[in-house]
């Protein structure tokens, strides 16, 4: 049995899940996760909104040391293992900073097409599999 890490961001543990963001009514920006005030105009008519599951790769860095607490992940250097991070654009309506199932430099390039994934982060104390949002070359 697996959880996410924040559930409230995605329809995981759907077949084919999707991020759930929002989109202002009043001006059309797109934001995720979802929020209850337009970043662009403020306004608070805010919907619900499916963003796509596949995107391209704007920017893209590697994780290549453990990240100072608090860090839910592997804690040790002698467990942690680098991790990319990624920027990537879902259509033409929002980018969303996410982890890359990719880390390998020489495996991620700038406009790749990726699609969104979710992979394990780590294991909490009652041994439940915790899940993160993720993205993966397509």
């Amino acid at each position: 049995m697996a959880k996410a890490l924040a559930a409230d961001v995605s329809t995981w543990p759907a077949e084919n899940p999707q991020l759930i963001g929002s989109r202002c009514d009043a001006c059309t920006a797109v934001t995720w996760p979802t929020q209850a005030r337009c970043p662009r105009c403020s306004g608070a008519d805010m919907t619900e909104r499916l963003l796509p599951r596949r995107g391209t790769l704007v920017a893209w860095t590697t994780q290549g040391f453990v990240p100072k607490l608090p860090y839910a992940g592997q804690q040790t250097a002698e467990d942690f293992e680098p991790f990319g991070i990624g920027l990537v654009q879902l259509g033409d309506e929002v980018r969303v900073e996410a982890r890359l199932t990719e880390a390998d430099p020489e495996k991620l390039r700038t406009g790749m097409d990726v699609e969104l994934a979710f992979v394990p982060f780590y294991v909490d104390d009652d041994g439940t599999e915790v899940v993160t949002v993720a993205f993966a070359p397509a």
